[in-house]
């Protein structure tokens, strides 16, 4: 007979490693959505499809209070090269964000609220979340906007992100800010091709794209405040067509990241002043397009000493971040729009078994023992909630709003 651990080892086991051997980009998670359905209709949990992929499932619990937990689904355009049995079927298709990881402990803690539901122990309603197109397309707005969740009346949302920096057992963690906002940014320019004979009767994309280069690249030191991690990525640019020609054509893309919204409006009015320069020093003509990404991920302050409580509970050691990290993270949406959200970074960083690689690269892997580790914390959370924190919920989602 197999103890209790030993069956969740086995769940874990197969549902991770089916997710990862099948891996589907952002908003083509059509077969990863019909193993998650699958799996929910085998236990008897009701859910709905409110997009083509991902699924929202529900179970009703002993009180008037619901809290959500979320797991994203979609993997990313990187080759694997991990020499594993579960190695990716798809070519340049891989979870190495460690997304199959997010779904496969999710799958557990749905497994465990149903047994607890079963014999009338679910303490609280809760809202899964399966969510497709984290790494592109903000699946998590998406389903906001869908009015995926106007008939739960959600509290508090929870989630996790694997850390491959971070030793297996510790757990990272972070009141307000911890993930930056991510914007993209494009320039265009068009000017007037001419022979390099006849250099002067052109005007120069080149000439004014080594303008806009340098004027973008002093946005960080001279106006933004030192103190403050941001971003200011230049990521591709090209001008020009021929060897012997005056490039009328220029561009420029790159990425925008920052925890403080002031700081991206400040961004933004330099890039627009930049552009505005290029037509009045160089007779071109300068265009610069804003791609609005993710906000920065908020963790409501409230949610903190229930979440440390928890993680504790779970025999998992907390480590108390100082600064933001400066990726993007669309989870942000739900502390956002949704209700107050708690973001943690759950270690799974092993040297003697070279689990060391960081995330979105092609060797990305990790213990699945810390999936248990993370349904431990989620059924914690579920527990020990306490629904006299609901009114102080609701003010600091007002706050944020």
């Amino acid at each position: 007979v197999r103890s209790r651990r030993q069956r969740q080892m086995c769940i874990r086991d197969r549902h991770r490693r089916h997710l990862h051997q099948n891996s589907e980009l952002s908003l083509h998670e059509f077969e990863t959505t019909k193993y998650i359905t699958r799996f929910l209709d085998d236990l008897g949990v009701p859910y709905d499809c409110p997009l083509d992929t991902g699924a929202i499932a529900y179970l009703e619990g002993n009180s008037n209070h619901t809290i959500a937990f979320r797991a994203d689904i979609d993997a990313l355009p990187i080759f694997e090269e991990n020499n594993i049995d579960y190695r990716s079927k798809t070519d340049n298709v891989m979870h190495a964000c460690g997304h199959d990881g997010h779904t496969s402990a999710l799958m557990l803690f749905v497994k465990r609220c149903k047994a607890m539901a079963d014999k009338d122990e679910l303490p609280h309603n809760v809202v899964f979340i399966f969510q497709p197109a984290e790494e592109t397309g903000g699946g998590a707005n998406r389903l906001i906007k869908a009015g995926a969740f106007k008939k739960y009346p959600i509290e508090a949302v929870y989630g996790i992100h694997v850390n491959p920096f971070t030793e297996e057992g510790k757990v990272v963690i972070r009141d307000e800010e911890i993930t930056a906002s991510a914007t993209e940014y494009r320039f265009y320019l068009n000017g007037l091709s001419s022979h390099v004979a006849d250099k002067e009767q052109g005007h120069s994309c080149g000439e004014a794209l080594q303008h806009v280069l340098a004027q973008v690249g002093q946005i960080q030191q001279y106006h933004l405040n030192g103190l403050k991690r941001n971003i200011v990525h230049m990521g591709h640019f090209e001008a020009g067509e021929a060897i012997n020609t005056v490039p009328s054509h220029g561009y420029l893309e790159g990425t925008i990241r920052t925890y403080d919204l002031d700081d991206l409006i400040v961004v933004k009015h330099q890039m627009n002043k930049i552009a505005e320069s290029v037509q009045l020093l160089f007779n071109v003509e300068c265009q610069v397009k804003f791609e609005e990404g993710y906000p920065p991920t908020i963790n409501s302050p409230k949610l903190r000493e229930s979440v440390e409580n928890a993680l504790k509970g779970a025999n998992l050691e907390v480590i108390d971040k100082p600064t933001p990290f400066l990726f993007g993270e669309d989870f942000s949406f739900y502390g956002q729009q949704l209700a107050p959200s708690y973001f943690a970074f759950v270690g799974t960083q092993n040297k003697d078994k070279g689990f060391v690689t960081g995330l979105h690269t092609s060797h990305l892997n990790f213990d699945e023992k810390v999936l248990i580790d993370v349904a431990n914390y989620y059924e914690q959370i579920l527990s020990n909630y306490k629904a006299v924190s609901y009114t102080h919920l609701r003010a600091h989602e007002t706050s944020l709003h």
